[in-house]
């Protein structure tokens, strides 16, 4: 019996669906079930060939427990290496090499120091910094917030200079991103499943947060193909297989503005029962399918094409 686990917090709608869905299908050998963790030793397997991960990025301890079940054969969505090691900063940075457009970004570094660190510590860091430089190169009005994480929190839309110095004091240790502002026309979130399966659906982000998914663009059949070329094209280089890619439209361009989701919103109340249908289904197929094709104690996890072709010290483009 091949098991299928789904760690998660306090959400509930996705994950119990997301378990019954699976059982429902009544495949040979396939069982889905909430995870659960009782011990946990080195070198010992999980018990599950597929662990969907919906909470390690806020518990330290279970981000370290997928990665030994993930070398022991479990094939984890989404790899916690991978997890570990991305920002959004790196991702806009590799976005200019493969050809995907993304707002002017800069990165901040934290108005406090951080802990066990003194201004010794930054030897290497210019004080000042050319704040001239990186205010032309942004622009205003301009958006700052972390480089990792996500939730919309500690995000600030910033008029000039002035509101830059005013806002960043109050971001204590944090490491902030500095982005230019798209201006948008049509606003998507994209939901990308297995690096191939692609929903694209209309989000107005300047609405209250449970009033977002309600917005109707209308994208021509090219303007979709478009988008979702852009939308397999980060996640074949980030490696991910649950992840959600929120695309801004400015003078035809579609922007990728937010795409290290790797944890997203998949709650029927906030994404609307024909999104949560297609989460739901898709999300249990596609585990079904990992399940089938795990090969036990091997690696089973998704690498994207930026690890492998630095592996192989491949060119990025081509």
């Amino acid at each position: 019996m091949k098991k299928i686990g789904i760690l998660h917090g306090k959400e509930r709608s996705f994950p119990e669906a997301f378990v019954a869905r699976v059982n429902s299908k009544n495949v040979p050998g396939i069982v889905a079930e909430p995870v659960r963790i009782d011990k946990a030793m080195q070198g010992v397997g999980s018990g599950y060939a597929v662990i969907i991960d919906r909470i390690s990025q806020d518990v330290p301890f279970y981000r370290t427990w997928l990665k030994n079940a993930a070398v022991t054969g479990t094939a984890v969505i989404n790899n916690p290496f991978w997890w570990s090691a991305d920002d959004k900063y790196f991702n806009n940075c590799l976005m200019t090499k493969v050809d995907v457009p993304v707002p002017k970004t800069a990165i901040i570094p934290s108005r406090d120091l951080p802990d066990d660190t003194s201004a010794d510590s930054f030897s290497n860091l210019a004080y000042p910094l050319d704040w001239d430089s990186i205010f032309s190169y942004v622009g205003f009005p301009a958006y700052m917030k972390p480089f990792a994480g996500g939730g919309w929190k500690h995000v600030y839309k910033l008029t000039d200079a002035e509101d830059f110095f005013t806002k960043h004091a109050e971001t204590g240790q944090l490491v902030m991103l500095l982005q230019e502002e798209i201006v948008f026309t049509e606003y998507y979130r994209c939901y990308c499943i297995g690096g191939k399966y692609v929903r694209i659906m209309s989000y107005e982000p300047r609405n209250p947060h449970h009033l977002r998914y309600v917005a109707d663009f209308k994208p021509s059949a090219e303007r979709l193909q478009q988008m979702t070329d852009i939308v397999l094209r980060i996640n074949k280089y980030l490696g991910y297989d649950f992840n959600t890619v929120e695309l801004a439209v400015r003078d035809g361009v579609p922007y990728a503005i937010d795409f290290c989701n790797p944890a997203p919103d998949a709650d029927r109340a906030s994404v609307g029962d024909e999104n949560f249908e297609w989460v739901v289904e898709t999300a249990a197929n596609y585990a079904i399918e990992k399940a089938l094709e795990n090969k036990e104690g091997a690696d089973n996890l998704t690498w994207g094409e930026y690890v492998r072709r630095s592996s192989t010290k491949s060119p990025l483009i081509g």
